[in-house]
């Protein structure tokens, strides 16, 4: 309306309906994640403590781009004598939950692995997309080996973060908190 008196202009919203893709993303995202956090899938209670002294960490992430050798750098400076598996994995793109489902299942048949860093770096939602589907939420769940996520940066967060034992803000983050620094390991001793 138009208060024409004072040149003054009053507008009243009835009805806000999101419109593009990143509210639409964005309330698929809410509503996935009330579902299963009302079935306990975040449950503090299942979560899992990450072993002290790892002796082969599991890597499911992409072998293209910084994220894997950020990684590795980190973990081989920190724990050196630590075996590191990578799980090759698309992170983005239609099926990439797929490949990392396939990625946490390949590490469990392997045998041996003590902690899994499931990462990616950072994106928009339509990117980081794969990582807020149930079904690799159930898979991260269900794994035999506790889960750390690391998908995105700092002020993302995915479905896979919340079903996850831990959430790292980084990728790098993540391979500081899944092994100790050797320095102060021997300087316990």
């Amino acid at each position: 309306t138009v208060y024409k008196q004072r040149g003054q202009y009053q507008l009243r919203v009835v009805e806000v309906q999101a419109t593009d893709k990143r509210g639409a993303l964005f309330l698929k995202f809410e509503q996935t994640k009330k579902k299963l956090e009302a079935e306990g899938l975040f449950d503090e209670s299942k979560k899992r403590p990450l072993p002290r002294f790892p002796a082969t960490v599991g890597v499911v992430t992409s072998t293209e781009g910084a994220v894997l050798r950020d990684i590795i750098n980190v973990i081989s400076r920190r724990y050196p004598h630590v075996r590191i598996l990578v799980a090759p994995s698309k992170v983005q793109g239609e099926g990439a939950e797929h490949d990392v489902i396939r990625g946490l299942k390949a590490l469990a048949d392997f045998g041996g692995v003590d902690v899994v860093i499931v990462a990616r770096g950072g994106g928009s939602i339509e990117d980081l997309w794969p990582f807020n589907e149930e079904a690799l939420a159930r898979a991260v769940r269900a794994s035999p080996i506790p889960v750390v996520s690391a998908v995105g940066h700092q002020t993302d967060f995915t479905i896979c973060d919340f079903a996850a034992d831990l959430r790292a803000p980084t990728p790098s983050a993540a391979a500081e908190i899944a092994v100790p620094n050797a320095e102060d390991v021997f300087a316990e001793f």
